[in-house]
């Protein structure tokens, strides 16, 4: 009977002398997480970033581009200084947009 006392006593205390894992082992399944994570959409997004900012570097006037609305224009002209662009949508009708706001360009002026 006592000795029935003794283990229960053991066990309540969560095991006697067993010793818990490694405290770093508990940390693996977070760091995997992380890492997996990184991988598949930090550093996917962080590379289409890039491209789009090489694309808006890139911009001549003359391109056929797309802004973030959706409008298709022809770019007319660029002003570095305020950074926009000025857009042709059709005879007579010119816009200007922030370069930021082109989202595609899909012909590129051919010389």
């Amino acid at each position: 009977m006592h000795s029935v006392l003794l283990l229960m006593g053991q066990q309540a205390s969560g095991g006697g002398g067993e010793q818990g894992g490694n405290p770093l082992l508990s940390f693996l399944p977070l760091v995997l997480i992380i890492v997996i994570m990184w991988l598949l959409l930090l550093r996917p997004q962080a590379k289409r970033q890039k491209q789009h900012r090489q694309m808006l570097e890139n911009l001549q006037k003359g391109d056929r581009v797309m802004t973030a609305g959706g409008i298709l224009g022809t770019i007319a002209g660029i002003k570095e200084k305020e950074n926009t662009l000025i857009v042709k949508l059709g005879d007579n009708v010119k816009v200007e947009v922030a370069r930021n706001m082109i989202s595609q360009v899909l012909s590129q002026k051919t010389e």
